[in-house]
């Protein structure tokens, strides 16, 4: 099982981090914190990496019932979506909530962790 929901997709990288924020309003997602890790790698260790944001998106109906479910699962949010360039394009990654909630032994999350899947492909499909 794959942890993680894939699609590369052309265009311009800053837009790209425009239409996933846009598509993962519509799916009831904000945007949380927003890594730049090729800023943050440049500035910390000196060294050059390619355009890499990591949006950590959460949308706060679905993180209640999963904090509702399981008080420590806050260690596993946001959910965290991934744009970075490579040599095919932009490609847009988001985290399989349901493969990482089987690492929890709570069965309840299961009944959160599909819709949340759900939504994020459909983030990813939009794109």
């Amino acid at each position: 099982m794959t942890y993680y929901i894939a699609k590369t997709v052309s265009g311009d990288f800053d837009d790209v981090i425009e239409r996933v924020t846009e598509a993962l309003k519509a799916e009831g997602f904000g945007v949380l914190t927003d890594i730049d890790v090729k800023a943050t790698l440049k500035k910390k260790i000196d060294v050059d990496f390619r355009p890499y944001r990591i949006l950590g998106a959460c949308n706060p109906k679905m993180a209640y019932k999963a904090l509702s479910a399981e008080d420590k699962i806050g260690v596993m949010l946001p959910c965290n979506v991934i744009v970075q360039q490579t040599d095919e394009g932009v490609e847009v990654a988001a985290v399989d909530p349901v493969a990482s909630m089987k690492a929890v032994d709570n069965p309840g999350l299961a009944d959160i962790a599909g819709p949340v899947k759900d939504a994020l492909a459909r983030v990813i499909e939009a794109l």
